[in-house]
């Protein structure tokens, strides 16, 4: 049941302009289906018989948000969810030719005709505010209730309009908790190759949805099982079947799966989802058998994910910078990371190599990584301890920007024009640092560094090489305090 007092005062303040007008205003669409669960709809949509034209004469500012006559009203609220309605009047469309949208839209036909054309019952209720009345022409209350995804009329022909809608229909399911009605899976398993013709842009937000989601993994099956995962990321299909080694109770795809769920689990954010679904994306190409271990293999497998993960975003049209992220954490994903071996350097080189903004999602990576295994545990004592390491190493340099000394310094002192061999003294720098913080400092930097200048670029490029080999040393102190808030006493 909907209550009037439930909307929002901006939201009825658009309808009862529109009614005021002599037209009819409904609510339509996710906002009904929300309130009909009991859910707080994320944005509001009116549906009317006024035509574009005449709805803009109604109110003070206004836009035209697409092609299908669509009116975004602004109202001077501060909520995001209702700073702007939209408005769009009762239409039919023709033949979708090309799958994705309507060769010609038509206004001024009625209620019914527009509810004819919408995607599933669920979303084909339209609610009144004036009357408070409910028209529901395809059984969407019925369906609401029984938690179900059902496409209006012909399941065929709402796909064969728009291609997309199979996998709006998944992402449906996974954040409603919903199930897809057996006509409508048939007829999108039965359409599946038509989502090859929607727009890699449109493609990547149902994606993106479906991972949001608090079920991505039954999502991504889904995907998979209806035949549009090859489609999406096709790249995951080849980890189906492919056998892992003793520490892997799952197969690649379903690890990868897993691992991703984790993150939606502990609520985690996006990037961190997504890293998990690619980060072993690269090991049935990397997979080879070993007589000696009498297990199966991956060396290099984070090293050729990473190519394979960046471009696979990239045709999904990820933002660069999104992508850069993630490809960071599935190339270093594989850090060794016991505290018992390592030394807190080597914990520095880590932190530089994925840099001090991403260090903690990929310990949340990790964890997620080691429940995707099948193990029990997502945090070990070992991995607690680690945690209290990065904390610790994060309050040393590592990174350039962080040395008491920069490349005008160093130009300033010795008279050198930029060059590749100023790079690299200060890349020498950073690795004397890493071993040994305490050397940040403005007079060692200045003095060392005209030490290195001194150098020839080969003495300078082999001493950068053996600066970055790992230093085995266990650190003898560590911070009482850190080990005890990581419970690693």
């Amino acid at each position: 049941m909907i209550v009037r007092s439930e909307i929002p005062k901006e939201v009825q303040h658009v309808a009862d302009t529109l009614e005021g007008r002599g037209f009819e205003a409904y609510l339509v669409g996710g906002c009904v289906r929300d309130l009909l669960i009991g859910k707080e709809p994320k944005d509001w949509d009116i549906t009317t018989n006024a035509h574009p034209t005449e709805i803009e004469t109604f109110f003070g500012e206004t836009f035209i948000n697409n092609d299908f006559g669509t009116v975004g009203v602004v109202t001077e609220s501060e909520d995001p969810r209702l700073k702007v309605i939209e408005v769009t009047p009762y239409r039919t469309e023709s033949e979708y030719s090309d799958a994705r949208r309507p060769d010609s839209v038509e206004f001024g036909v009625s209620l019914e005709e527009d509810l004819k054309r919408r995607d599933f019952t669920v979303n084909a209720i339209a609610y009144r505010l004036k009357d408070e009345k409910v028209v529901d022409l395809f059984n969407g209350e019925e369906d609401i209730k029984k938690k179900r995804i059902v496409a209006v009329g012909k399941a065929t022909e709402r796909f064969a309009e728009d291609a997309l809608r199979m996998m709006r229909a998944v992402r449906l399911a996974v954040e409603l908790d919903f199930i897809i009605d057996g006509d409508t899976m048939t007829a999108i398993a039965e359409n599946s190759t038509n989502l090859g013709r929607i727009s890699k842009e449109r493609i990547r937000d149902e994606f993106s949805r479906i991972l949001e989601s608090k079920q991505p993994m039954q999502g991504v099956i889904f995907l998979e099982k209806l035949g549009l995962l090859e489609y999406v990321a096709p790249d995951l299909l080849r980890g189906i079947g492919v056998e892992q080694n003793q520490a892997h109770a799952f197969d690649v795809y379903e690890h990868l799966l897993r691992t991703m769920q984790h993150a939606a689990d502990k609520d985690w954010e996006f990037d961190i989802r997504l890293a998990g679904l690619f980060h072993d994306i690269s090991k049935p190409e990397t997979r080879r058998w070993s007589d000696e271990k009498k297990d199966w293999t991956f060396h290099g497998h984070e090293v050729v994910g990473a190519r394979v993960a960046k471009k696979a975003l990239q045709e999904l049209k990820f933002p660069k910078e999104r992508i850069t992220r993630i490809v960071t954490l599935i190339r270093w994903h594989m850090f060794f990371s016991d505290p018992e071996q390592i030394s807190l350097s080597a914990v520095r080189r880590t932190i530089a190599n994925v840099g001090a903004e991403n260090i903690w999602d990929l310990l949340k990576l990790r964890r997620c990584d080691r429940i995707g295994t099948g193990r029990p545990k997502e945090q070990p004592f070992r991995l607690r301890k680690y945690t209290a390491m990065v904390e610790e190493a994060l309050r040393d340099p590592i990174s350039v920007k962080m040395l008491k000394i920069d490349g005008s310094r160093i130009m300033e002192l010795t008279g050198e024009k930029p060059s590749k061999k100023l790079g690299d003294t200060l890349n020498a720098l950073l690795e004397e640092v890493l071993d040994e913080p305490l050397k940040n400092t403005a007079e060692y930097m200045e003095k060392r560094a005209l030490e290195l200048m001194q150098m020839t670029e080969s003495e300078l490029d082999a001493l950068g090489k053996s600066g970055k080999e790992k230093r085995e040393k266990e650190e003898a102190e560590a911070v009482a305090e850190l080990h005890k808030k990581h419970k690693v006493d």
